[in-house]
């Protein structure tokens, strides 16, 4: 990493924000066989036009850096001397919080995670994007392209801007071999017990589900995301039975990176930024993708339906997926760049170390998306939405 990234949070939802954040996408997922009613018809801009010399965003720390927080670490100044459009960054530390402030109708557009993508998308929140007007999407990774949680019916509701896996991360002092399951944070007897960290927030049920996929076939998971009740409950029973194993549970990823480092932890859910902070501490820490696979997370760009600065909205798309923007911003955040040309510039070993362009590596990942009560296929509508995630969460954690 050429830079320390300031991203602190992903996740942390309170249960009423999070009940009322799915509420217009839970709404429309009754509709006949197909389960799901289509999202609102929302024009799509057919030119970029004119800028309107202002652009107001909500980010995650560190996507929209203007030399405040560091100088040598600035994207957003060239963007204003080369399209006049002047940037407002909303930082947002929760994807609820990011829905709530699109809503609002204030913003232009949003750096959206899949757990939020699709109810900003059915809430009629965000319009699809014309990728016609995106002269580097061509550039774009295909296989981010066109995924159940940036696009709907073929129309793709934002352009793709960086991804990476939930890795396991483990204390190679304290685990005498490398991990290949994730055996190593769900079992009782485990070398890890009582020194296994989670990530603290209700998206992870979906990592009990995936180990469950792999380990009881009976329960037939398909995907992760769309759990009936019989393998919901299986799935919140492991996280409880988890529950005396489990000595943190994580939201910011310092605190995480601080416990590997005291040896207070020794193996459990991280991102690769975590453990090459802790590397370059000289922490003994490695990580590994077990044979179960991993959740993961992708960004998207996207633009509001109500945005005051549409052009500039399109400008900014353009130049975030820019190659040499791309390398920037993966590398101060500690993520896989969505553009694979961004790797002539970054640092060597980096596209290596996040797996930049490599379809086999993202085949392997569950990526996050807002749960529904439509399961997909012939259950209906017999799955477990969101709310009751966060509902049964809150109830693991005590």
């Amino acid at each position: 990493m050429a830079t320390t990234p300031n991203h602190v949070h992903r996740v942390r939802r309170p249960l009423a924000a999070a009940a009322l954040a799915v509420a217009a996408l839970t709404a429309g997922c009754g509709g006949g066989s197909s389960g799901t009613a289509p999202p609102p018809d929302i024009p799509m801009q057919q030119e970029i036009g004119a800028s309107e010399g202002r652009l107001d965003l909500v980010v995650w720390a560190g996507y929209a850096e203007n030399g405040s927080n560091d100088r040598k670490v600035d994207w957003v100044t060239p963007f204003t001397k080369a399209t006049g459009c002047r940037v407002e960054a909303k930082v947002a530390d929760t994807s609820d919080s990011m829905v709530a402030l699109m809503q609002t109708g204030k913003y232009d557009g949003v750096s959206a995670s899949g757990d939020a993508s699709l109810r900003l998308v059915y809430g009629g929140t965000v319009a699809p994007v014309n990728t016609r007007l995106l002269s580097g999407y061509g550039d774009i990774a295909g296989f981010l392209k066109n995924q159940p949680y940036n696009s709907v019916d073929g129309k793709m509701y934002g352009v793709p801007h960086g991804y990476g896996a939930n890795m396991l991360m483990y204390r190679t002092d304290k685990l005498a071999q490398r991990p290949t399951s994730w055996d190593v944070v769900w079992k009782k007897d485990s070398p890890a017990s009582g020194h296994v960290v989670a990530y603290d927030s209700p998206i992870y049920i979906a990592d009990a589900a995936l180990y469950l996929k792999a380990h009881r076939p009976d329960l037939k998971i398909k995907n992760v995301y769309e759990l009936d009740e019989e393998q919901f409950d299986a799935a919140i029973d492991l996280l409880k039975q988890q529950r005396p194993n489990v000595n943190q549970y994580w939201a910011n990823y310092l605190d995480e990176l601080q416990s590997f480092k005291s040896a207070d932890n020794y193996a459990g859910t991280a991102w690769q930024v975590t453990a090459n902070l802790a590397m370059d501490q000289r922490s003994p820490v490695a990580t590994t993708i077990p044979a179960e696979g991993a959740t993961g997370w992708s960004d998207t760009w996207m633009i509001s339906s109500r945005a005051q600065h549409p052009a500039c909205m399109y400008q900014w798309m353009n130049w975030i997926t820019k190659p040499k923007v791309q390398a920037q911003v993966a590398q101060y955040f500690g993520e896989a760049p969505a553009n694979p040309k961004a790797c002539a510039y970054t640092a060597k070993g980096f596209c290596s170390t996040y797996h930049v362009g490599d379809p086999a590596f993202y085949k392997r990942l569950a990526f996050w998306r807002t749960p529904v009560k439509d399961c997909g296929d012939d259950r209906g509508d017999d799955c477990v939405d969101y709310a009751r995630w966060t509902q049964a969460w809150t109830q693991i954690k005590g």
